[in-house]
């Protein structure tokens, strides 16, 4: 006997009659009449148990059972040990013998298709028996609306300047390094080369041309002034610039010309011109102003006026500014060399910490040694009086360092400007020389007097 494929063509096979649709294979029985389905349950006691027709209430008839003429068959049974595909694919049942049924395999468990979730007969339950409104559907929402994602550049650096941590080190490109400063402060090889280029633009003219000395002297006057005026204005005091640069030009060139009495006349006329000018700004803070002015007049173009006049003596003019400058030179390395060495007692704390008295002690003897040699030698002075110039000439630079050093405090500033290198501003090179010119001036009239 054929029995109905339940995966095949639904037309019978071999039987006379049509099978009827049933969620489960026929069973292994004789032909005999057919009949329809049982009523669903009533009175379930457990999944697939259903009562029997004509039964009372609390009777229950086998699940899923046929009656053939009074005879019932074992349900869901084949006549021997097989296996055979569920209405589901994914649920198979094993069938060992007769009346003998292990369930759905333990990965059938729990899913739409186990026999927790079958209908009544054992059917696969249907999809609206599971409602899924309460899950949103998935909706291809339009792309259009969204907006289009962008690699944006990254932002370069402005020229002249790099990125921090974009410079990376290796084999080929050291690490950047700092430039080492000295004790006192200084960036000690950029000092060393400006002040020898300072040198040589000084010197080099002095001794080859020498109007080209004025030139640089000027110059140096007009930067001055410029940087004492950019710093005064930290307190408030706006001195006028031009008329103190003219004044401060005409200053050594007066002095250059026609000596000291015109020195004075040209620094009169500075401050003449300073108070004119400054009287079209208005009354306010007139006074403050004007006294700015008159400091840089007297500090800048008239100091410098003596280096004007000490270059400017007939004859050996330039050997003059020569000694003037090795002096100061040798302080200011004697006094750096003792303080790095030997400084412990402050000189003056309150105004420069950095200068102590045993740098003093140096400044001075490198400065009379020297300058004993130098004087001896070029204008056969007795070496002790080229001590004693060396001395005051050590003794001058270092105040006029000192009284530099307080106008800075007081204005609040660590340097003039940053235009050397090392240095700062060139009013901090010039410090000590201005304050040295005018001693040198008088003391060498007095060792090696002017011939006319």
């Amino acid at each position: 006997m054929s029995h109905p494929d339940p995966y095949g063509s639904t037309e019978p096979r071999g039987w006379d009659r049509p099978a009827p649709a049933l969620p489960w294979p026929d069973t292994d029985l004789e032909p005999g009449p057919w009949r329809p389905a049982p009523a669903a349950p009533t009175h379930p006691t457990e999944p697939g148990g259903y009562a029997r027709p004509g039964a009372a209430p609390d009777t229950y008839a086998a699940p899923d059972t046929y009656a053939a003429p009074d005879t019932y068959a074992a349900p869901d049974t084949y006549a021997g040990p097989d296996t055979y595909a569920g209405p589901y694919p994914n649920s198979r049942r094993r069938h060992d013998g007769p009346g003998r049924y292990d369930g759905p395999p333990a990965g059938d468990r729990g899913r739409p298709d186990g026999p927790e979730h079958r209908g009544p007969w054992g059917e696969p339950a249907r999809d609206d028996e599971y409602p899924t409104a309460q899950i949103a559907p998935v909706r291809d929402e339009p792309t259009d609306q969204i907006p289009a994602v962008r690699d944006e550049p990254e932002p370069e650096p402005p020229p002249g300047r790099r990125g921090r941590g974009r410079r990376r080190a290796s084999a080929e490109r050291p690490p950047t390094t700092t430039p080492t400063t000295s004790r006192a402060g200084r960036n000690l090889p950029a000092a060393i080369g400006v002040g020898v280029a300072l040198g040589a633009a000084v010197v080099v003219p002095l001794f080859f041309f020498m109007p080209a000395f004025l030139a640089v002297l000027a110059a140096a006057v007009g930067i001055g002034i410029w940087e004492m005026a950019r710093a005064v204005r930290r307190s408030g005091a706006h001195p006028p610039l031009a008329p103190l640069v003219a004044g401060g030009v005409i200053t050594v060139g007066l002095a250059w010309f026609a000596g000291p009495d015109a020195l004075c006349l040209g620094l009169l006329v500075t401050v003449l011109g300073t108070m004119i000018w400054r009287l079209g700004d208005g009354p306010g803070n007139y006074q403050r102003d004007l006294t700015a002015a008159t400091l840089i007049a007297v500090y800048v173009p008239f100091l410098a006026g003596f280096a004007a006049m000490l270059a400017a003596a007939p004859g050996d003019g330039h050997l003059r500014v020569l000694v003037t400058l090795v002096a100061v030179v040798l302080s200011d390395t004697g006094g750096y060399a003792a303080g790095v060495s030997f400084g412990k007692h402050p000189m003056a704390p309150t105004i420069s910490p950095k200068k102590s008295w045993e740098g003093f002690a140096g400044s001075v003897t490198a400065a009379a040694a020297g300058s004993a040699v130098l004087l001896w030698v070029l204008f056969d002075v007795a070496p002790w009086w080229g001590a004693l110039f060396g001395m005051a000439i050590s003794v001058s630079a270092v105040l006029g360092d000192l009284a530099e050093s307080m106008i800075k405090r007081d204005l609040g500033v660590k340097d003039m400007s940053n235009l050397l290198p090392g240095h700062g501003g060139l009013m901090d090179r010039l410090d000590s020389i201005l304050f040295a010119v005018p001693v040198a001036y008088l003391l060498l009239a007095v060792f090696v007097p002017v011939v006319s």
